[in-house]
C-alpha cells in the first residue's frame, strides 16, 4: 500500500501516538498496519479498489460546511478515509474477490461527520458492489431515515459527474422511497425501524444507525439472516453512546472489544470504537474529547465548540448527561462504574502452563441460579514472586449451550472441549456434577485444598455437603465492606501483571473483561453483577477465592470463622 495514503497516513500517526486515538483504536490501526506492510499470510490491502475509492471521491462535491464545493477526497479526515479504505480493501491474498470483514462497528460522538461517512460508503458501494445489489439503512425513527437519504442525494446534486445521463438514463433516479444507480443498477433503500417490516430484504450491504437508540436486536438479526446467500457480505452497525448498558449497540461493541483484545478469535470483525480510555477526567483532561472527536482533531472549529459545551456542562447540572454520553461517549448513568481491569494487562500474566503439583490454594465458588453460568475458581500464593496463580471452570446446562452460545456470542463448545468450561445437566446445571469436580481438584491438580469461600445464595446444600466432605467452608458476605480489600489487590495484581493464569482460557478473559465495578458511600470497590455485561461468574467465584487468600497471607487470619460482619 502506498505510504503516502490518508489512511496508512492516519494509522501511522495513531501508531506513533502523533494522534491520541483510544486503546481500541490503537489495537485496529495494529492490526491493519500489519496487513498494509504485509505482513499478514492471509490478507492484503487490494490497491485497485483503493486508487478506485480514490477516484470516484475526486468525482463528488461537498455540497455544504466548512468544506463546501470542494471535492470529497480533499474534504475527508484521516480516521474517515481509514474506516472505508479498511473495510472495502482488505480482501484476503488469495482471492481478491473476496473482502475480509463482514461486520463493522463504528462508535463515535456527535459532530464527527457521521452521516456524511454514511452517505460517501453507499455512494462508493453503487460503483463498487456488483449488478442488482440492494442496500439497505435502518435508523430508529423516519427523521433519522430521511437525513441519510438526504445526504446522499445532496453529494450526488452537487456532483457534476453524478448527474445528466449515460446510455440514455440518467445515472441516478432518486425517488421518495429508494435511490436506484442506472450505471450498475443497484439499489438504496432507507428503512425506518418503527414502521418497516425488516424480514424477507436481501442486502448486499446493510447499516444500522444509532444501534443504541433501538430497542432490540431485531433490526440487525432481520438484515444478518437476509445475508445468508450473499458472498461479500457487509454490515454497519454505527451510533453514539446511550444512557444505558442495556441496548444492541453495547452488545456489538462488548463483542468487537473480545475480539479486539482477543478473547475472541472473529477476523470478520472491524471495529473503531472511539471512547476515551479516561471515563471520569472529562471535565478537565483534554484528551478525552480528543479521543472520542477524532474530527475535532482535525477541525479546530468542531475543538473549540466542543470546549464551550463542556464548560456549559460543568456549570449546569441538566446539560450534563447529554454532553457526557454524546460528546464524549461515557455512559453517564454509569458513570459510578468502571471497568475492572484492563484486559491487555490481564493478558501479561497468561503463559501456556501452570504447575500446581504441591501448591496450597483456595477456592471459591459462585453458584448462582442453576439456569446460568456457574464457576468454581482456584487461587494459590507465591510469596517469593509476589504471584498469584489462578484456575477457573465454568458451568453451564448441556441443552443450553448452543443457545447461549448464539445469545452471548460466545464459542461454549470450544471452551468445552478445551476444559476451561463443563457442560452438566440438562436445562439447569448440576450441582451434583459441581460437587464432584471440588472433590476432584486435590487428586487431579496435586494440591491442598485449604478453604473454600462461597455465597450463600442458592449454595447452602452444595456447603454442607463439601463440608461434611471435611472441607473447610467459609460464608462470604457479599458486601464492598468485605469484598473491598480482595478486589483491590486483585486488580493491583493484574495491573502489574502478577495474576498468572493459562493462555488458552479465554472465556476467564472475557468475564473480566464483562466486570464492571463500583464504589460505595465508603470508596470500598466491588464487582457489580448488574452494572457488569454479560457473563462474570468466573470473576465473582475468583474473588471468593481471592478474599480467602487475602485473609490467610496478607492478614495472617485463620479460616475460623464463618460469616463476615
Amino acid at each position: 500500500m502506498d505510504k503516502k495514503h490518508p489512511a496508512y497516513q492516519y494509522a501511522m500517526d495513531v501508531a506513533k501516538g502523533t494522534i491520541n486515538a483510544p486503546k481500541y483504536v490503537k489495537l485496529q490501526v495494529k492490526e491493519f498496519l500489519n496487513i498494509a506492510n504485509n505482513k499478514d499470510r492471509q490478507y492484503i490491502i487490494d490497491d485497485n479498489k483503493v486508487r478506485t475509492i480514490g477516484e470516484l471521491l475526486k468525482l463528488l462535491i461537498m455540497p455544504k460546511g466548512l468544506k463546501a464545493n470542494i471535492t470529497v477526497y480533499d474534504a475527508m479526515a484521516g480516521f474517515q478515509w481509514f474506516f472505508i479504505t479498511a473495510i472495502l480493501c482488505t480482501v484476503e491474498r488469495n482471492n481478491k474477490d473476496k473482502r475480509r470483514y463482514e461486520n463493522a462497528i463504528l462508535e463515535i460522538c456527535r459532530k464527527n461527520g457521521k452521516t456524511f461517512i454514511i452517505a460517501i460508503l453507499f455512494i462508493l458501494l453503487f460503483f463498487m458492489e456488483p449488478k442488482f445489489s440492494k442496500f439497505y439503512s435502518v435508523a430508529p425513527d423516519g427523521s433519522l431515515s430521511r437525513e441519510i437519504k438526504t445526504a446522499i442525494e445532496e453529494i450526488l446534486r452537487s456532483s457534476p459527474a453524478m448527474l445528466g445521463k449515460m446510455n440514455g438514463k440518467e445515472k441516478f433516479k432518486m425517488l421518495r422511497d429508494y435511490i436506484h444507480c442506472n450505471i450498475t443498477d443497484n439499489r438504496y433503500i432507507p428503512l425506518n425501524y418503527s414502521t418497516g417490516r425488516l424480514d424477507g430484504k436481501l442486502p448486499s450491504v446493510f447499516l444500522v444507525d444509532e444501534t443504541g437508540a433501538l430497542p432490540n436486536t431485531y433490526a440487525i438479526e432481520a438484515m444478518r439472516s437476509g445475508q445468508l446467500t450473499i458472498l461479500n457480505k457487509l454490515g454497519f452497525i454505527i451510533s453514539t453512546k446511550y444512557p444505558t448498558l442495556n441496548n444492541p449497540f453495547e452488545d456489538e461493541v462488548d463483542y468487537a472489544k473480545r475480539v479486539l483484545n482477543g478473547a475472541v478469535d472473529d477476523d470478520k470483525v472491524f471495529a473503531l470504537l472511539y471512547e476515551p480510555d479516561d471515563t471520569k477526567g472529562w471535565a478537565t483532561n483534554d484528551e478525552v474529547l480528543e479521543q472520542s472527536n477524532p474530527l475535532a482533531i482535525e477541525v479546530t472549529e468542531i475543538m473549540e465548540d466542543l470546549k464551550a459545551k463542556r464548560q456549559v456542562a460543568i456549570e449546569i447540572e441538566s446539560k450534563r448527561e447529554n454532553f457526557i454520553t454524546k460528546h464524549c461517549n461515557i455512559i453517564y448513568s454509569g458513570a459510578g462504574s468502571e471497568s475492572f481491569v484492563n484486559v491487555a494487562d490481564l493478558q501479561k500474566g497468561a503463559v501456556d502452563h501452570i504447575d500446581w503439583n504441591g501448591r496450597e490454594v483456595f477456592l471459591g465458588v459462585d453458584l448462582a441460579l442453576s439456569t446460568d453460568n456457574c464457576a468454581v475458581d482456584m487461587v494459590a500464593y507465591d510469596e517469593d514472586e509476589g504471584k498469584v496463580y489462578w484456575d477457573a471452570m465454568a458451568f453451564i446446562p448441556e441443552d443450553r449451550v448452543d443457545e447461549k452460545s448464539k445469545l452471548e456470542r460466545i464459542p461454549y463448545r470450544d471452551f468445552i472441549n478445551a476444559c476451561y468450561c463443563i457442560a452438566c445437566g440438562n436445562r439447569t446445571v448440576d450441582y451434583g456434577a459441581i460437587e464432584r469436580y471440588i472433590m476432584q481438584i486435590e487428586a487431579k491438580y496435586g494440591v491442598t485444598v485449604m478453604g473454600i469461600g462461597y455465597d450463600r445464595w442458592n449454595a447452602l446444600s452444595t456447603a454442607q455437603k463439601l463440608e461434611d466432605a471435611g472441607y473447610t467452608m467459609v460464608e462470604i458476605k457479599q458486601h464492598s465492606s468485605v469484598l473491598h480489600p480482595a478486589t483491590k489487590w486483585l486488580a493491583e495484581l493484574v495491573a502489574e501483571g502478577n495474576l498468572v493464569y493459562e493462555k488458552g482460557n479465554k472465556l476467564l478473559e472475557i468475564n473480566f473483561e464483562n466486570s464492571r465495578c463500583v464504589y460505595d458511600t465508603n470508596m470500598n470497590r466491588y464487582v457489580n453483577k448488574k452494572k457488569s455485561r454479560g457473563k462474570v461468574d468466573m470473576v465473582v467465584a475468583g474473588i471468593n477465592a481471592m478474599y480467602l487468600l487475602h485473609q490467610n497471607y496478607m492478614l495472617n487470619s485463620a479460616l475460623d470463622w464463618v460469616v463476615q460482619m
